[in-house]
């Protein structure tokens, strides 16, 4: 067999002497541990012998014939194969290659297994895990739901990973695996098909809803009134921020969307369940209405008790949530931060209005940073398509799932954002015995016991109890588990009997065939076939945007959405009463789409979907937390800036678009801030840099930074420091109120509270929503919200330019503090940066170790809410807590002549050269040729390895 090699990254000799320095700490370090533990001395050809083999022959059974892998200078492999079973056998083995660390410890983690890797410390996620139980319904749908052919390709896919792991001990497979060895003897065990299944119930974890919305909003019912609440969640901007869904109507007689229709047809009930008058969520006010096909025959009402309806709640269930959220935040979050907005950008723009006359499309998902990224960039070849090879595709994929994600074949491209539709719902559900009460009646839990394995410790075997709407997730907590026997009840609700617990409903807990839905994506030709596997694709429920060669654009929303009786799906609900059960799903056929619109563009960036406001246009409500559309309208902005007077649109616009960096909220509030009358020179001085300003974050700009630094002073003064502990930032106390008081600038007795919630996803994160919250009441210069109380240096404002003078001088001493005094020194980037951490050795193992694993930082532009999405919560701070973790542009004209780039490389070794190698060009905004045909990809091709039966 030949020695492993690897293309060179291109990378100028600073940076090969910076990575060959870090390589030689590895190897210093583990010849100093390994010499003291076991005697072992460890060489840097040790450390590379985990690289994978590029070149060259290897033989590998199972394959019914030769396989060629073809590497680009990026290390982007590019498979060819002459069967559906060799491809996908294939592509698990080279996934293996570059990535297996990562596959294993998402497989530990969608199966509640991390403990077996790394202890005691993971006992705690471990249970949560299997309460949710994402490996047990993966296991479901492989054996009941699952196509026979898609089974196939996941039993060929595990074969192609365990021919890599044949032999292989940890070492041999990456230094991971070499450095765990000095605190336990795990060893990778088999690849199995429904560990590839599994994964996407974390994806769907991850872009779940409005969950953490439904616990705030509960949360916030301690400290904050019902008009309180409403002012933080306002009402979705339809005028000003359009819907993707522009055209067309659901059609009552035949209860599906017409995308030319009017909504001006007769009978327009949907599927004729969930009928009815319901009453608004909490005190602050009620709603009527009839539900039309199951629609909520609610109003949305306000928070007032905390549960839906304005049903009386128990004593503790705010600690209960609590609890919850902090929960929520020790999962691992793969995807993104919890609570925050996770978004993304896609739009396509058709010929009539692009340079080469055929559509364009552009993708970037707004993921959490991490090393390696969660995108894995391949093609998969057929040489010739037939009913025996089925597919040439290209893209984004994830490493331990055969199939692209995202990407294009020979006939479509098609991209996704997260829709954001309300699929889970939290219960608290009344304990009685062995039982819970639902309706006049108890009926016994459902239970289970699993056993967790734990590295270097005991077993730990837990029980896992499950009503008729979910698991118990608050019996994960010990302290949820006491608040929840002793909580105290208003005589409106039911005795409290053995106590109260919250319990979990989510679509992804039902099984599904969302895996097929990615084969079929794969191999569609056109529209139709596209929305044919869209009505496959249950969980998560994602913006689904198209276009084709031959000139056509679309979108299509899919997924498993459930509708309600009672109640709306925004705050948790009583489970004892059967009123707020689901009460069934939106039929795929009624769910919008579009299809060459006459707008002759469509853009999806996690804005609504449709204006569900107008019943007459469509019955059926998705969700009442939309992100609220400033994205989306600058990317719509944007394009009507290029097409206007028959202007046309180039992939260089395209990518151009995708590094927008302005910021909606500056337009809205610098003019403001600009009038206010500063006396101390320091902070005039600051104040200053925003004249002329032009709105963009640029990585080097100043006036960005300062004001980015007053948005936050901003937030904090108006709101922060208004909301209840549960919401707020770990480490920040204040005297405030005692809870119970509900004006947001109640005084009198002070009590000493400190934040709770991890700085990624505590409140007011600054986010669009907080955009829409101002824009309310800006110009209302006495509104409550602009009243602080008086502090030992600060007096209390009462108005809002007293506010934003206060956190213009908040804001100077800030950026004194972290960036100088002068202010021509400060720029956005020094404090808007971005690490790539190993998301387990890398975040939790020693500090030499996260030195060795992890690369950065670098300074970044962009914001949150903006374009080029590098968000931050104001409420932690300025760093990067999620980017636009990959971005291409497919040219429906010529597919040679897109571009791609990902975030890190194709490599998750640690030493490689295409660990990182696309990340500087990532900062910058540059993409990369993305080779597609046969003679595009064997002109581009550094390495070539074959891999024979």
């Amino acid at each position: 067999m030949p020695s492993n090699t690897t293309a060179s990254s291109g990378h100028k000799s600073g940076k090969k002497k910076g990575r060959r320095a870090r390589l030689v700490v590895i190897v210093l370090v583990l010849a100093i541990v390994g010499g003291i533990g076991f005697g072992a001395y460890w060489s840097i050809s040790a450390v590379r012998s985990s690289f994978p083999q590029t070149k060259g022959t290897i033989k590998l059974d199972g394959l019914s014939g030769n396989v060629e892998v073809k590497r680009d200078g990026n290390g982007i492999p590019q498979i060819y194969a002459e069967s559906d079973a060799d491809l996908f056998m294939a592509q698990g083995f080279v996934q293996a290659q570059d990535r297996f660390w990562e596959m294993d410890v998402r497989r530990h983690m969608t199966s509640g297994r991390l403990s077996e890797m790394f202890g005691k410390s993971q006992v705690k996620n471990d249970e949560f895990l299997r309460t949710l139980g994402w490996h047990r319904v993966a296991k479901k749908e492989y054996d009941s739901k699952l196509s026979p052919e898609t089974k196939k390709y996941l039993q060929a896919y595990a074969k192609g990973v365990n021919a890599y792991l044949d032999g292989k001990d940890g070492k041999d497979i990456s230094v991971e695996y070499a450095a765990l060895g000095f605190t336990n003897d795990y060893e990778p065990q088999k690849w199995t098909p429904v560990d590839s299944v599994a994964w996407l119930k974390a994806m769907a974890w991850d872009l779940r809803g409005n969950m953490q919305d439904e616990i705030d909003r509960s949360l916030m019912t301690s400290r904050l009134g019902p008009s309180q609440i409403k002012d933080l969640y306002p009402e979705y901007p339809y005028k000003r921020n359009k819907p993707i869904v522009r055209e067309g109507a659901y059609d009552g007689l035949g209860k599906k969307y017409d995308p030319k229709g009017t909504g001006t047809q007769s009978g327009t009930g949907g599927t004729g369940t969930g009928t009815g008058t319901g009453t608004g969520a909490g005190t602050g006010g009620t709603g009527t209405g009839t539900g039309a096909g199951g629609a909520a025959g609610s109003g949305g009402g306000t928070a007032g008790s905390g549960l839906a309806g304005g049903a009386q709640s128990p004593d503790g269930l705010q600690s209960q949530l609590s609890g919850l959220s902090d929960a929520l935040d020790g999962v691992p979050a793969i995807l993104g931060p919890n609570g925050n907005g996770i978004g993304s950008n896609s739009w396509v723009v058709a010929g009539e209005h692009t340079i080469t006359g055929k559509p364009l499309l552009a993708n970037d998902p707004h993921l959490a940073p991490q090393l390696p990224s969660v995108w894995y960039q391949m093609g998969l070849h057929c040489r010739s398509v037939s009913d025996k090879c089925r597919y040439d595709v290209s893209g984004y994929t994830f490493s331990g799932m055969p199939g692209v994600v995202i990407g294009h074949n020979q006939d479509i491209a098609w991209g996704m954002t997260n829709l954001g539709a309300d699929v889970t719902d939290l219960y608290l559900e009344k304990f009685t015995g062995d039982g819970y009460q639902y309706g006049d009646k108890v009926v016994p839990f459902t239970t289970r016991d699993e056993t967790i394995k734990v590295a270097g410790g005991k077993d730990k075997t837990i029980r896992v109890r499950e009503t008729n709407n979910g698991p118990l997730i608050s019996d994960r907590d010990d302290e949820l588990v006491k608040v929840g026997k002793k909580a105290g009840v208003d005589s409106a609700a039911p005795d409290r009997g053995d106590g109260y617990g919250v319990a979990l409903r989510w679509t992804a807990l039902t099984p599904g065939r969302s895996m097929d839905a990615v084969f079929e994506l794969n191999r569609a030709t056109d529209f139709k076939e596209f929305r044919k596997a869209a009505a496959s694709f249950e969980v998560p429920s994602q913006n689904l945007i198209y276009a084709d060669t031959k000139g056509n654009i679309g979108y299509q929303a899919p997924g498993k959405i459930p509708t309600r009786g009672k109640g709306d799906g925004s705050l948790p609900a009583p489970g004892w009463d059967p009123a707020y059960r689901w009460d069934g799903y939106i039929p795929q056929g009624a769910l919008p789409y579009e299809y060459n619109p006459e707008r002759g563009y469509i853009v999806t960036a996690n804005q609504a979907v449709i204006d569900d406001g107008d019943k007459a246009k469509y019955p059926y409500k998705l969700t009442s937390d939309w992100g609220y559309g400033a994205r989306s309208q600058r990317i719509d902005d944007l394009i009507q800036s290029k097409i206007k007077n028959g202007g046309k649109i180039s992939t260089e616009d395209m990518r151009l678009m995708q590094m927008d960096n302005s910021s909606e909220i500056a337009k809205l509030l610098v003019p403001k801030l600009l009038k206010i009358d500063v006396k101390d020179k320091y902070v005039r001085e600051a104040q200053k840099l925003l004249e002329g300003w032009d709105y963009t974050q640029d990585a080097d700009s100043a006036a960005a930074a300062y004001f980015n630094s007053v948005w936050r002073n901003i937030l904090r003064l108006a709101f922060g420091n208004k909301l209840p502990k549960e919401l707020r930032v770990k480490g920040q106390c204040l005297n405030v109120e005692p809870a119970g008081n509900t004006g947001p600038a109640d005084e009198g007795k002070k009590v000493r509270e400190c934040g709770e919630r991890d700085a990624d996803s505590a409140q007011p994160d600054g986010g669009d929503r907080y955009y829409e919250v101002i824009r309310k009441i800006i110009d209302d210069r006495t509104n409550d919200w602009w009243k602080t109380p008086a502090t030992r240096t600060d007096r209390a404002t009462k108005t809002r330019d007293g506010l934003f003078a206060r956190a213009l001088e908040d804001a100077r001493w800030d950026l004194t503090a972290k960036l100088g005094k002068d202010v021509d020194s400060w720029s956005w980037g020094r404090l808007h940066r971005l690490t790539l951490k190993n998301q387990t050795l890398g975040t939790e193992g020693p500090g030499w170790l996260q030195f060795v694993l992890n690369r950065g930082p670098w300074n970044l532009g962009g914001g949150e809410a903006a374009v080029n999405a590098t968000g931050w919560n104001a409420a932690g701070g300025y760093g990067v807590v999620w980017v636009p973790s990959m971005r291409m542009v497919v040219n429906l004209k010529d597919l040679d002549k897109s571009k791609w780039i990902n975030l890190t490389g194709a490599s998750g070794h640690a030493y490689n050269a295409h660990y990182t190698d696309q990340t500087d060009k990532w900062a910058k905004g540059e993409l990369l040729p993305w080779a597609y045909t046969d003679k595009a990809v064997e002109k581009s091709t550094s390495d070539k390895l074959v891999l024979r039966p």
